[in-house]
């Protein structure tokens, strides 16, 4: 069986998914492609043979199209995915699931009304071979529990549409979502801290943030967020044990040594960085698909990082005081 696939998002992010699912994966293709700038959706579609629709709405009630791909901006995700859920089908959805707690509980009922899990939100670090690592040896309990976790997200610039609520809502999301899988555990309270503002920002643009968190069992976590650093896209964690730690390696394929030292290649975008990550995403994605299962992080890991992002939000708005997550009891139908 061919996963016929509609892709929800004609820009740079649905374009790399395209190339993934046609040139690298097995078991999908592109029928059909949406985008509210339809000859952007056009350009995309018709070197593939797919259909160009001007919504999202009509690609989803498109009887050929079995499964979804969003890759719109957060603001716009909840219509397209409660849409792919009223509709039977199964949709992954690039982060964040959604840009409210509200607009989040919406899929969650909508998904323990229809009686499956259908959504599949676009956390892909949870793919990595490096963060799989760390976890496993956290869940051996050879070095003990948990106590910190260090994290760094530095990207080299940013646009200049990017504002400071994203450095947490797009950005910060990432370390939120990937430290819950990482811990196994919710987050329960959270602060930003500002530092001394980087000069190469843009002048509306806080930078560097720093999200301070605490889990349900104590654990602290901090998370640099500094999206100007100009020499990368370098993301670093170090997971902090009774007896040890593990750290994320430097990902470096090979390593230069001559007369200005030892070095190595630095990533220059997350596109780059998780390569492997995305495609392992993607695959198991259309794999489960076809067997007619779900497969990755849920919808209520969609909601719970909101939740966070939430905190965070309110937290930057009144001096960094720490604010308390407020989430929902996990229904029984995520358990």
């Amino acid at each position: 069986m061919t996963v016929r696939i509609g892709l929800i998002g004609a820009g740079g992010m649905g374009r790399a998914h395209v190339e993934r699912i046609e040139q690298e994966l097995a078991g999908g293709r592109i029928v059909a492609v949406a985008d509210i700038d339809l000859a952007g959706a056009k350009a995309v579609a018709e070197p593939l043979g797919a259909k160009a629709y001007p919504t999202g709405a009509e690609l989803i009630a498109d009887p050929e199209v079995d499964a979804v791909l969003i890759a719109t901006f957060g603001a716009v995700h909840a219509p397209d995915v409660l849409a792919a859920v009223e509709a039977g089908k199964y949709v992954l959805c690039e982060k964040p699931l959604t840009t409210t707690p509200e607009d989040a509980l919406r899929i969650l009922e909508a998904e323990e009304k229809g009686g499956r899990k259908l959504v599949t939100v676009g956390f892909m670090r949870r793919f990595d071979a490096g963060y799989n690592d760390m976890r496993d040896t956290l869940v051996s309990g050879d070095l003990g529990y948990a106590t910190l976790v260090h994290c760094r997200h530095r990207n080299p610039t940013v646009p200049e549409g990017y504002t400071t609520r994203n450095m947490i809502d797009d950005t910060a999301i990432h370390e939120i979502d990937i430290c819950r899988f990482l811990l196994g555990e919710e987050i329960t309270a959270v602060r930003i801290d500002t530092p001394r503002a980087t000069s190469h920002r843009f002048e509306h643009l806080q930078d560097p943030l720093v999200l301070v968190a605490r889990t349900a069992s104590g654990v602290l976590i901090d998370d640099e967020v500094n999206v100007n650093i100009q020499f990368g896209y370098s993301i670093e964690c170090e997971l902090v044990m009774e007896a040890g730690t593990i750290r994320l390696g430097d990902q470096e394929h090979t390593v230069v040594r001559d007369s200005l030292g030892n070095r190595n290649a630095i990533c220059r975008s997350h596109i780059d960085r998780f390569h492997d990550a995305f495609n392992q995403e993607v695959q198991q994605w259309i794999r489960a698909v076809e067997r007619g299962e779900h497969t990755g992080s849920t919808a209520w890991d969609g909601y719970a990082a909101t939740c966070v992002v939430e905190a965070g939000l309110e937290s930057l708005d009144n001096d960094g005081i720490e604010v308390a997550v407020r989430m929902i009891e996990k229904p029984d139908f995520y358990a």
